[in-house]
């Protein structure tokens, strides 16, 4: 059988939107919270760990809760054809310390540059960031687009992917990381030396904004070249990558 040529693949790919986001805690410190959402965490990380200090828990822990925590960078991308009918890859982030701007400036993309048939994809989207797109969209009173927004939807409505859950092949208690799924597949995962437990003092202590959203768009070309892989398609060419921040 000859190999499918880009345009045909591109065919098949063109309606994917790849994202990621990164969080960190709501504040740098526990104390800093107000004293109702000091007890409801207390609550909370005396379940996670009774033996473990509240503080040190929620540096390590609050960044995963939508209540606890909060958006710092968006990132997405999508596949097309370059001028030489190459199968290509733009990515673009939305970052800062205005969590509903970029909310905001995310849904606008969403609602005005995709459709009804795009189908987001992310690594361990379906129990993260789709979820948390929408619980901090709704806690800025901003409604989720209807290309985000499953909660009224049946199972079988939902057109949302999950390079983890494809990876499972059904089997839900098999969890796999990106870079390991990259290293398996030979993908170069560049990720200046960070990953997502440095975000927290990346945000806080150096407030390199532009270095976590690197990150966050390193992890969806990261996404875009896995689900490739598990498509047994070609890998895209370093310079068919394009950034914008």
């Amino acid at each position: 059988m000859n190999p499918l040529t880009p345009v045909q693949i591109f065919c098949e790919l063109k309606n994917l939107l790849f994202i990621d986001i990164e969080t960190v805690s709501v504040q740098p410190d526990l104390d800093l919270l107000d004293e109702a959402m000091q007890a409801l965490w207390t609550k909370r990380a005396n379940r996670l760990d009774p033996q473990q200090n509240p503080d040190i828990l929620y540096k390590q822990w609050a960044a995963l809760s939508a209540e606890f925590g909060k958006i710092i960078c968006i990132a997405a991308g999508y596949f097309y054809l370059n001028d030489e009918q190459q199968l290509s890859l733009r990515v673009k982030s939305f970052s800062g310390t205005n969590e509903a701007q970029l909310l905001h400036d995310f849904k606008y993309l969403l609602e005005n540059r995709f459709n009804k048939r795009t189908r987001l994809v992310a690594h361990n989207g379906k129990h993260f960031d789709y979820p948390y797109l929408c619980r901090r969209m709704l806690i800025n009173r901003i409604m989720p687009p209807a290309i985000l927004n499953i909660a009224d939807q049946k199972p079988w409505e939902i057109v949302h992917l999950d390079t983890m859950e494809m990876w499972q092949y059904g089997d839900k208690r098999y969890l796999t990381s990106l870079k390991l799924l990259a290293t398996l597949f030979g993908i170069p995962t560049g990720k200046d030396n960070i990953d997502g437990s440095m975000v927290h003092d990346v945000f806080y202590r150096d407030g390199d904004y532009e270095r976590i959203a690197a990150y966050c768009r390193s992890d969806v070309k990261v996404t875009a070249q896995v689900y490739l892989a598990m498509r047994c398609y070609p890998s895209l060419a370093p310079e068919n990558i394009i950034e914008l921040s």
